[in-house]
């Protein structure tokens, strides 16, 4: 005869302890889905230009983002993401030396909702953009600080010497915009060609390839691709800036990213007259080694191996980090301009020259310029060349690109090359190289 306890139950008692077990699986089951995705890595790259932090998980993350002002303060909202303790260290990456961030706080803010507080040193213009997985990340959360007023790239041109050009800065509006010097035509003889007068400075726009969250190569003891083409551009740069007619322009001048088409923008808002952009390639085969120069090419790849090269070059903005939903259209425009045969022809023979002086340096890997359809390659009018300074695959080469005396030396073939393709191609008149 059943216990009356056991009688009183609307179910047989063993039928009802088999639902109650089925029910506690179901949540047990249940409970991954119902906790917070976990943070698999967070980063913060400070930089004057703007200031990233990227959140990586699994899943892509909901998010809504606020201001609150007195003091300014950026607010961001996760949802269904744990605070874990990749979240709670957040806040310790950012550097007392960042230009945009004062400080940055994580906490619970309610149930499924974890919110970052970012305490600003001044007023910014946030992009907040989601990334597929791409490279070795997975699902990231990007937040660029940029500065609501942007940096003026052609105070790059002043700061390192004003007393050299500091005296032909000219007042326009509320800014000071540098109009430099303009190469004059000498009349000759009649019958001659006018005789080009040096009395303006060549600018070179040096892009350092990578940088941020895009590293680039790998070498085999670790050497970072991004990290040495960064210390040959500033070398670049110093030897460049050395010379009394020529100034040049980092287009990176830090570990951050920039996008293809941002920094071929750059280098039109200088006006530059040269752009060279530096890198260190890999291969799958250790052996492979030496030097080579690239020009764009409209018509296809000339190898199968420059093809390969400008696909992955390419993809650079999907492992760095592009917000693809922000269109300029003047730079769109400007990159679907086809009528570039003369600035191709001018960026082969600058690439011959460069190629030639990179020959006593190190072994070329091809002794003749390669083309292709690199996207940072695109300005259609400015001479553009990218040159693999060595395969940082290579053993030896990744020890040589790691030592100053070869990056001093491998600047200084590019800069000769540069050179001698300006003795031959003197720059043509301008009255600015201020940006409208």
């Amino acid at each position: 005869m059943p216990h009356a306890a056991e009688a009183a139950l609307p179910f047989h008692f063993p039928g009802l302890l088999k639902l109650l077990l089925a029910v506690a699986a179901l949540l047990a089951l249940a409970a991954p889905a119902l906790a917070g995705d976990t943070v698999l890595a967070s980063r913060v790259w400070p930089a004057e230009e703007y200031t990233r932090v990227t959140i990586e998980t699994a899943q892509p993350v909901k998010h809504k983002y606020f201001f609150v002002t007195d003091p300014d303060r950026l607010v961001v909202d996760l949802e269904g993401v744990e605070l874990g303790d990749e979240l709670r260290a957040l806040p310790a990456k950012v550097g007392e030396s960042d230009p945009y961030i004062r400080a940055l706080r994580v906490a619970v803010n309610r149930p499924n909702v974890v919110r970052v507080v970012f305490d600003l040193r001044t007023e910014v213009k946030p992009s907040v953009f989601a990334l597929a997985p791409a490279g070795e990340y997975k699902h990231r959360l990007v937040l660029d600080l940029h500065p609501s007023t942007p940096p003026d790239p052609l105070l790059a041109l002043i700061s390192p010497q004003p007393d050299r050009i500091g005296e032909i800065a000219a007042a326009q509006g509320t800014q000071s915009v540098p109009e430099l010097p303009v190469v004059k035509l000498e009349p000759l003889a009649k019958g001659k060609p006018a005789k080009p007068v040096k009395d303006r400075l060549v600018i070179v726009a040096i892009d350092a390839g990578h940088g941020g969250e895009d590293p680039g190569a790998r070498g085999r003891h670790g050497t970072r691709e991004k990290d040495v083409t960064l210390a040959i551009a500033k070398r670049l740069k110093a030897a460049i800036d050395r010379e009394p007619d020529m100034r040049a322009v980092l287009v990176r001048d830090g570990d951050y990213y920039i996008g293809l088409a941002q920094r071929v923008g750059k280098a039109r808002r200088v006006k530059a007259d040269l752009f060279v952009s530096i890198h260190a390639d890999a291969w799958v085969r250790p052996d492979v080694r030496g030097s080579s120069v690239f020009a764009l090419s409209e018509r296809g790849a000339t190898s199968a191996a420059a093809r390969h090269l400008a696909q992955k070059e390419n993809q650079s903005d999907l492992i760095g980090g592009v917000n693809l939903g922000v269109r300029d259209p003047v730079l769109a425009r400007t990159l679907l301009d086809l009528s570039q045969t003369a600035t191709i022809n001018d960026s082969l023979k600058l690439a011959r020259h460069v190629l030639s002086e990179l020959g006593d340096v190190n072994e070329l890997h091809k002794h003749a310029v390669e083309q292709a359809g690199f996207a940072v390659l695109k300005a259609p009018d400015i001479p553009s060349i990218l040159v693999e300074t060595a395969f940082i695959s290579n053993p030896e080469e990744e020890k040589r690109l790691k030592d100053a005396g070869y990056q001093e030396k491998m600047a200084g073939a590019i800069l000769g090359g540069i050179k001698r393709y300006l003795a031959q191609n003197p720059p043509l008149a301008r009255s600015t190289v201020a940006a409208n």
